[in-house]
């Protein structure tokens, strides 16, 4: 019964380290291979920019893909606050908010906030984004590794922090 009880103990043990464990960046042709040419959202497709987009694989192999999309169909009031397409396989910490698995919109709006929205358009919350004065080379879409830990996903300078 105490080796099995030890047993159980260290299985826990192993699945919450590699919850926590942190992945790698994917590499363009990573991202290429798993993200989807165009998206759903609020009853219309879009093709992703594979140019602005960028990918994690975390250590247990489930990954997290996001993209800026043409949103040039979307209403304005839509286009707004959907700039780019989150698929994630494992619930995120972003901020004080935790996403389940899914597909999300997501955009960086005035006010220094980021915003997720389901695929139907509704607010699923609204987070504070940073900015990174130093960042060098600023693109309108990418994801980094977080020296403080998790990952970055950048619009221009600004920024939310996630991990797992």
């Amino acid at each position: 019964m105490l080796f099995k009880r030890a047993i159980a103990l260290v299985g826990l043990l192993a699945t919450s380290i590699l919850a926590q464990a942190p992945g790698s960046l994917l590499a363009p042709a990573e991202v290429e291979k798993r993200l989807p040419a165009t998206v759903y959202y609020a009853g219309q497709t879009a093709p992703t920019q594979l140019r602005n987009s960028g990918g994690v694989k975390f250590a247990d192999g489930h990954y997290v893909l996001a993209a800026l999309v043409d949103t040039s169909g979307y209403s304005s009031g839509v286009a707004s606050k959907y700039q780019g397409y989150l698929i994630t396989e494992v619930a995120l910490k972003i901020g004080e908010n935790t996403l389940p698995a899914g597909a999300y919109g997501i955009g960086f709006i005035p006010g220094d906030k980021f915003v997720v929205t389901d695929l139907g358009g509704s607010d699923v919350f609204t987070a504070r984004a940073a900015t990174d004065a130093a960042l060098a080379r600023p693109r309108p879409l990418q994801l980094t590794a977080d020296p403080a830990g998790g990952f970055r996903i950048y619009s221009g300078r600004a920024y939310i922090q996630f991990r797992r």
